[in-house]
């Protein structure tokens, strides 16, 4: 609890690739977390904590994590959903001091395959999804929130929510995303990020295995994990019930 005059640290959160914040403007709503838009975004949607407009996104993963730590406040409570796990948790590996607790949704610390982590997508995959990106753009978005879908138990309604309420960013951030994407790795700083973190992970993600999920609950040292029953990689579509009932309250 802050002391009386002063203003609570705030709760930001960050989408994840390729959809922009409208998948989750509503189903936070009312929740005591503000949306922030990943980093290469030239303004939130919300009209505040936009940071330093950039004129082209970050090239790299770690470009990407040090134009987030630029425009975080002193202190706040940092969550994010795929991609936006993978950048708050990079966020708290380079600032612990400015993170108070971290809140991640559908996360891993390495989003493809690598040396003794097969917990991910082949980089090969990847690759072929990148070049779909380059030529189809947001035209590939479609299939692919279909197959992150797959294994959920409402998966159809799941998949037509998102794609209604989907906001993708321009062509230059869809490509940056998929660089992070393939480039992050962060294992070796897991152990040290002694902030509270809770996990919000679907039993049925296909695209960031449940593996993963676990791996991160034991090597965190202040972790939780909330599984979700029936759900895949975005565990809050169609209905956000029960995302809402694990998500913390800042």
């Amino acid at each position: 609890m802050s002391p009386a005059g002063t203003l609570a640290p705030p709760a930001l959160f960050l989408p994840g690739w390729g959809l922009g914040c409208g998948p989750l403007a509503t189903v936070l709503e009312g929740s005591g977390w503000q949306l922030l838009d990943l980093p290469g975004i030239k303004r939130n949607p919300q009209g505040n904590l936009q940071g330093n407009p950039q004129e082209n996104p970050p090239a790299h993963f770690d470009s990407a994590v040090e134009a987030l730590c630029a425009c975080l406040p002193p202190s706040c409570h940092l969550g994010g959903w795929s991609l936006g796990a993978l950048l708050a948790l990079a966020a708290a590996a380079r600032a612990p001091e400015r993170i108070i607790s971290l809140t991640l949704v559908a996360a891993t610390p390495s989003f493809v395959q690598r040396p003794a982590w097969p917990h991910g997508l082949s980089p090969a995959a990847l690759q072929d999804f990148a070049a779909r990106v380059a030529k189809a753009g947001a035209g590939a978005l479609p299939r692919f929130i279909a197959l992150f879908c797959q294994g959920d138990h409402e998966a159809r309604a799941a998949a037509r929510r998102l794609g209604q309420q989907a906001s993708p960013p321009a062509q230059e951030l869809l490509e940056a995303g998929l660089v992070w994407l393939g480039e992050a790795d962060l294992r070796e700083a897991v152990p040290h990020i002694t902030c509270p973190v809770t996990l919000i992970h679907g039993e049925a993600d296909p695209l960031m295995p449940l593996a993963a999920a676990r791996w991160l609950q034991e090597q965190l040292p202040a972790a939780r994990l909330q599984l979700l029953p029936g759900k895949a990689h975005a565990p809050f579509a169609p209905d956000p019930a029960l995302f809402l009932e694990q998500l913390p309250r800042p």
